[in-house]
């Protein structure tokens, strides 16, 4: 929804919003934006503002729930439906007012969407191409998470790419949100279970994807992991353009030689090298995914890795927060988005095997906070323990949890803690710390600022008086 904000301010609209909690990078490209922020949902809001609003554009946060003693959650949205106001949703006013008219490329999956979106508009960027684009974080590379790009002219149909989400539209919309964005590039980079306060099982997840490619038309093309059943059983349910794979033994587009440095082939055939300053087998193939993607709006192989060489990530992808240094070497705190069992093995991994070559006596130290939807009804529980093995030791915050953490992460033994109070997890933390540790939080969140209250107390202990 900044995003959109974003895109609207640039077309020339006055914008404000509202939410609830609204943490940086997002709350500061906002500000920068000159886009007035209003703290919750009160109805009262609308006789304070300048102007009466044309539109209203609802975020899928917004509900029709009540809380215990009958009040609405959102009386905002109450006061717009009961005064007969004009609203409409964030991909809806997005395929009306920015993608028509454009090739839009959507990057689709359970993970690595920020990340791939990022590198894709990148690529183009590169390449010349002058790409509109809407992602769910901000680059480092451009510093901004949307930008319309070249505009629609009648004989050009410019390129957008958008992180397409499966994520329900709204509550007066129930399909997921990329069903409207109409892409003729899309890729789809995996396919596991999430969202579980909205999809019942994966069946359910599949069926959405199955209409996304409902919706691309006969000159298009699918990009999808070669290796993925679920996205196999996807296609099987209909497939009506191009399709290519990657990552698999058996697929069009592979990866040959290591996480920082491989070859790209193309059916076999070597098409271009990658060496760049990621790490981790799921940035790679979020590389391959990204490479075919524009290949497919015509930029060759060898001036996309050329471009992936720049790449330099996005905001809370493995984004060091900064360091406290000691008298026998730095500790390092660092931010990451991983928010499910998958995303955070992956990320560790990727950690631990860079660090085998960069300095294999460090420790990573996991600090995680169960946030998301899914990871709040204990739906993915199970799958904690062996997605922290490659940590030395782990520190989960529990507030707000109906679940048992302690019994869920007992197959860790001492090596995991749990902890209700943050100002104790950060003390834990800072207590287990050693020279050359990585410390690496991961949130969907804003984790309550934690990084910047660990680093405070690291550099208290390890540098007193500094």
């Amino acid at each position: 929804m900044g995003g959109l904000a974003a895109l609207a301010r640039e077309a020339g609209h006055t914008v404000t919003g509202c939410d609830a909690s609204v943490y940086p990078p997002m709350s500061d490209q906002l500000q920068s934006l000159g886009i007035d922020l209003i703290e919750g949902f009160d109805a009262n809001q609308l006789a304070a503002l300048p102007h009466k609003p044309d539109l209203f554009v609802i975020g899928n946060v917004v509900s029709r729930a009540r809380h215990p003693d009958g009040r609405y959650k959102f009386p905002l949205m109450e006061k717009i439906l009961d005064d007969g106001l004009p609203y409409t949703s964030g991909p809806a006013w997005l395929r009306d007012h920015v993608l028509q008219g454009r090739h839009v490329l959507a990057v689709a999956g359970t993970h690595g969407k920020t990340t791939t979106s990022a590198m894709l508009t990148w690529v183009l960027m590169a390449a010349g191409l002058e790409p509109g684009f809407l992602i769910g974080g901000v680059p480092l590379n451009f510093g901004v998470s949307a930008r319309l790009g070249a505009l629609p002219q009648n004989t050009q149909r410019p390129y957008f790419v958008i992180e397409a989400d499966e994520y329900d539209t709204a509550f007066f919309d129930k399909r997921s949100k990329f069903v409207h964005y109409g892409p003729r590039t899309a890729i789809l980079n995996n396919l596991e279970f999430d969202h579980a306060d909205i999809f019942d099982n994966l069946a359910a997840i599949e069926r959405q994807f199955a209409h996304l490619l409902r919706t691309i038309p006969s000159s298009g093309c699918v990009i999808r992991e070669g290796d993925s059943a679920a996205l196999g059983r996807v296609v099987e349910q209909g497939l009506f353009c191009e399709s290519q794979t990657f990552g698999g033994a058996e697929a069009n587009w592979q990866a040959i030689g290591g996480a920082d440095k491989f070859d790209v082939h193309l059916n076999g055939e070597w098409v271009g090298h990658v060496d760049w300053a990621l790490n981790g087998i799921h940035n790679q193939r979020n590389a391959l995914a990204c490479i075919a993607a524009a290949a497919h709006v015509g930029v060759a192989p060898s001036v996309a890795c050329a471009a992936l060489g720049r790449f330099e990530n996005v905001r809370r992808r493995m984004e060091l927060r900064g360091t406290v240094d000691t008298k026998a070497g730095a500790i390092a705190v660092i931010d990451d988005f991983a928010h499910h069992p998958t995303a955070i093995k992956t990320t560790l991994d990727g950690l631990r095997t860079a660090l085998k070559q960069s300095a294999p006596t460090a420790r990573i130290l996991a600090v995680f906070e169960p946030r998301s939807n899914t990871m709040k009804t204990g739906a993915m529980k199970d799958q904690l323990p062996a997605s922290l093995e490659s940590a030395d030791l782990s520190f989960c915050y529990t507030l707000g949890l109906t679940w048992d953490a302690e019994t869920s992460l007992k197959p860790l033994g001492n090596r995991a803690s749990c902890h209700a109070d943050l100002a104790a997890l950060v003390e834990a933390v800072v207590a287990a710390a050693r020279p050359n540790d990585r410390i690496l939080c991961m949130s969907n969140g804003g984790f309550g600022g934690i990084h910047d209250r660990l680093l405070e107390k690291l550099k208290e202990r390890f540098t007193p008086g500094a």
